[in-house]
């Protein structure tokens, strides 16, 4: 297959319809998705307008929020619609802030139940160390590090 002015032709009247590379592709014949693609971008073509979403196609969106403003952006097809709309201000949480009191700062060989396995440092150096401070049957870590470790669900999403 080669691209004769013909078929150039027809490849920028689509692509100025707003069909996608595929759609090109199908409606051409004897050439794929990337060769569409490819001769798109040797041709400089750009600006398409927007085609009508298939019937079948559903809508994906996404929400970006900012203090002030929400963008909304949804997808059909490969086409991509941005609106930005006014938004209702949103109170950031209070963050509470966590005091870690002084570790014992124990080895790997120190570790028995009941006292705290939180890393401190880089297992690499020589440095390296547990919290080691009581935590209690059955926990993990003490107090301050389960606050770290164990966030709500929705501290967590917040923070994200």
């Amino acid at each position: 297959m080669s691209w004769d002015d013909n078929r150039i032709e027809q490849l920028k009247k689509l692509w100025g319809e707003g069909l996608s590379a595929s759609q090109i592709a199908a409606e051409l014949g004897g050439v794929t998705r990337n060769a569409v693609i490819g001769k798109v971008h040797r041709l400089g073509l750009s600006g398409r307008t927007k085609a009508k979403p298939a019937a079948a196609a559903r809508p994906r969106s996404k929400t970006v929020k900012t203090p002030a403003r929400t963008t909304t952006v949804s997808f059909r097809g490969n086409l991509a619609v941005v609106e930005m709309v006014d938004a209702i201000a949103v109170a950031e949480p209070v963050r509470e802030s966590v005091v870690i009191p002084m570790s014992r700062r124990v080895s790997i060989m120190e570790l028995r139940e009941g006292v705290c396995r939180w890393p401190l440092g880089d297992p690499l150096q020589a440095d390296f160390a547990y919290c080691g401070a009581d935590c209690g049957a059955g926990k993990t870590y003490c107090e301050a590090h389960a606050r770290i470790a164990f966030q709500p669900q929705n501290d967590r999403r917040r923070a994200g």
